[in-house]
């Protein structure tokens, strides 16, 4: 009977060191300071992404309370990304007409409501036009909107690009006029008016120490290597080209997975990350989700067009802050670095809106090696999740053993 007591206690003992994490158990850790209130926020400085997962699940926040117990404060990770919310707009097309200048559009808006966007969609596949939108409240008096605005559609063996929707400054009329300088007639098969309120993001600028350019005659493509100081979560690219003229060329932009030494060198293996059309038109601005990336390539297709002298490119990615809460007096620190980490769970991702809107920032301080990165551990035992829930299995039916063995001695 004492034997099975003592093995219970073991496996108790096993399962809670198991589940519960240590400043030990990661690989880095930082000072904060500053901590006044209950809830705190502070921003994810740029040098810790690259020795976090990418999934950022190995970020703890640890105390160290005056007995010497440590706690753990709960964190919510806010990603400052740019919110657009797209409301349409009920409207009525009113009529269609043209005379020797183009081709006009009505539309009507009944409830007068704000305006700022309105997606055309027209039959066919190649077309290059300049057009005016006009706004009216009576249909005798016409104010401009927009003016020599460019439409694009494009569809070939080698391109299928569209670029047909109009933006503008919110704008308050019952009537919209949109004029098309065309000598052939638009067949304009849909029309969608929305106003879109978009909440700005906040993003970082990363310096570029590496940009160099290449033209590869035999791929007929420009090849443009980027080196950053850093991983750093990565959620735009904006490529500026020097050039006038028009041009559409579709671009990938990849980034490096993978690198390993040959007889012959290095090899390196990249993987797109997102792709378009590099045009005269736009911005050339490409967003995607948050990317842990520090080397990226961007292949431009040129065909049998002379190569683009491509100006600069410039690099963000959205900010990072955690908003924590703090209920236990004691020296905390953020730590990090722990490749077996799974994501926390807290109860205040649940309440999120009880958080306040005005918080105090923390302040971090210098990065510290707690020592777990400087010689290799042994393999844990019970690294697989698995093995974690075979032994609490084990203690439930010991458990019910001995339930089931004291109910009969009484």
């Amino acid at each position: 009977m004492k034997l099975s007591v003592k093995l219970l206690s073991s496996f108790l003992l096993l399962a809670c060191s198991l589940s519960y994490g240590q400043i030990g158990d990661y690989g880095y850790k930082r000072e904060l300071t500053g901590i006044t209130e209950k809830w705190h926020k502070m921003i994810l400085p740029d040098t810790v992404f690259g020795k976090l997962l990418p999934n950022l699940n190995d970020i703890r926040i640890f105390g160290i309370t005056a007995a010497n117990d440590t706690v753990e404060a709960p964190y919510l990770l806010r990603v400052k990304t740019e919110k657009i919310t797209e409301n349409s707009i009920a409207f009525q097309t009113l009529n269609a007409s043209y005379n020797a200048k183009g081709y006009y559009f009505t539309f009507e808006n009944p409830a007068i409501a704000a305006v700022n966007q309105i997606k055309l969609e027209f039959k066919q596949q190649n077309f290059d036009w300049r057009v005016t939108l006009q706004g009216s409240h009576n249909q005798d008096e016409w104010f401009t909107i927009v003016d020599d605005y460019r439409i694009v559609s494009i569809k070939n063996n080698l391109t299928d690009f569209r670029f047909t929707t109009l933006n503008f400054p919110g704008s308050k009329y019952r009537y919209f006029r949109l004029f098309i300088n065309s000598k052939e007639k638009p067949a304009l098969s849909g029309a969608g008016i929305t106003q879109n309120e978009i909440t700005a993001g906040e993003y970082r600028n990363y310096p570029v120490i590496k940009f160099e350019t290449n033209v590869n005659k035999e791929s007929k493509q420009t090849e443009i290597d980027i080196a950053l100081p850093m991983p750093v979560p990565l959620s735009f690219v904006q490529i500026k080209v020097k050039d006038s003229m028009d041009y559409y060329r579709p671009v990938t932009i990849q980034i490096l997975s993978d690198s390993f030494k040959t007889e012959r060198g290095w090899k390196y293996h990249y993987v797109t990350l997102t792709s378009g059309v590099l045009n005269s038109i736009e911005e050339n601005e490409f967003k995607f989700e948050d990317t842990h990336v520090q080397i990226l390539k961007i292949l431009i297709e040129n065909h049998n067009n002379a190569p683009l002298t491509i100006d600069s490119v410039q690099v963000k990615g959205y900010q990072h802050e955690l908003v924590v809460r703090f209920t236990e007096k004691a020296d905390y620190f953020m730590v990090y670095g722990n490749s077996i980490a799974a994501k926390p769970r807290y109860d205040i991702d649940r309440f999120a809106e009880k958080i306040p809107a005005t918080l105090t920032a923390l302040t971090l301080g210098k990065e510290q090696s707690t020592g777990k990165q400087k010689a290799p551990l042994p393999e844990p035992l019970f690294k697989n999740k698995a093995w974690l829930w075979i032994i609490m299995a084990v203690i439930i039916l010991l458990l019910g053993w001995f339930s089931v063995k004291m109910m009969r001695r009484s």
